[in-house]
């Protein structure tokens, strides 16, 4: 068996603050891509990644529908006004992802302006509550499996069918490095970010030959909405708190919606730029995940352990050769 030393994890990682892994090996995310003739559908574009990625890939040529929950609202206008100025393939449709019909008139929406099912869905609507597991009351841990998981398969759901029947499509999951590592304090953020790598593995080798990709994108912390919106959940479970659920936990408890969280360094630019990078590789041939991080890559040495055990033992079976087609091995 082999052992894998804390050292040797920040080491890996340390090794490349930005890359592209895949079954090849790694490679810089670089240089301009051109999505002209791509047809994109993102979740959770009133902020962060999501409204960053809209604009960037409809500038790459790109046709892209923005979904975010509780229209009308400012970030949807701020969108349209820019496509507007800018001429962009650019719409806004509505999809709050806890709802299943939401989400199915959002996919109808999406089509209808569209012409035919997207090329690409892009999974980015997600939360975190965070504090200690035991601080984690139903309701925060309902939400948190609702929004990071859940909501992921019900869009996965309302898409699928019809990529697989014409042969061609692209499913984007943002997981983090969380999904992969253990971050004492973030509630269930780690364990939701967990089950969406399992889910993009589950996919990627329940599609291999189908003609639909999948790419789990593992980004470290970047300054996005999603802090400011973790703080304000945060804080309204820790106010409605027994406090027997939060003693003898220190500052893990004490710092729970304070606001005293340090906005992380980094530009989430990045993060949107690599994952254009996937979307434009020719079919077959996109990364199954995408490291991203400023502070390093410490997962690096999981997902290839992962890769290289998953390779051994799905290989002696039947989805031997799904494995090795995702792999690329």
């Amino acid at each position: 068996m082999t052992m894998i030393s804390r050292r040797s994890l920040l080491a890996a990682g340390a090794a490349a603050p930005l890359v592209i892994s895949d079954a090849a090996g790694e490679r810089p995310a670089s240089g301009p891509v051109d999505l002209a003739g791509t047809s994109i559908l993102i979740t959770g574009c009133s902020s962060g990644f999501g409204y960053l990625g809209a604009l960037h890939y409809a500038r790459a040529g790109a046709t892209v529908v923005a979904t975010m929950r509780n229209l009308p609202r400012p970030e949807a206008d701020r969108l349209q006004a820019n496509a507007a100025k800018e001429s962009l393939r650019l719409y806004v449709a509505e999809i709050d992802v806890l709802d299943e019909a939401s989400v199915s008139q959002g996919v109808e929406e999406a089509r209808r302006l569209i012409g035919d099912v997207p090329d690409v869905l892009v999974n980015n609507a997600g939360i975190a509550i965070v504090g200690p597991l035991e601080a984690q009351d139903i309701a925060a841990t309902r939400l948190a499996y609702e929004t990071n998981v859940f909501g992921y398969q019900r869009t996965i759901r309302a898409i699928l069918p019809a990529m697989r029947k014409r042969g061609r499509g692209h499913i984007v999951n943002m997981s983090s490095q969380s999904g992969r590592l253990i971050w004492p304090g973030l509630g269930h953020y780690c364990p939701t970010k967990f089950a969406v790598e399992a889910m993009s593995d589950t996919l990627a080798y329940e599609l291999a030959g189908q003609g639909v990709d999948v790419t789990c994108v593992q980004p470290g912390s970047y300054p996005t909405g999603l802090w400011d919106n973790r703080e304000r959940l945060t804080k309204a479970l820790k106010d409605r708190s027994d406090p027997a659920h939060l003693e003898g936990y220190g500052a893990m408890s004490a710092d729970m919606g304070s606001g005293r969280v340090t906005t992380p360094p980094g530009d989430p630019q990045e993060v949107v730029a690599a994952i254009a990078q996937a979307i434009a590789a020719p079919p077959g041939d996109r990364p199954l995940r995408l490291m991203l991080g400023h502070w390093g890559n410490p997962q690096a040495p999981i997902n290839n352990v992962s890769r290289d055990v998953h390779l051994d033992f799905l290989g002696k079976g039947h989805f031997g050769e799904a494995a090795r087609q995702v792999h690329k091995a």
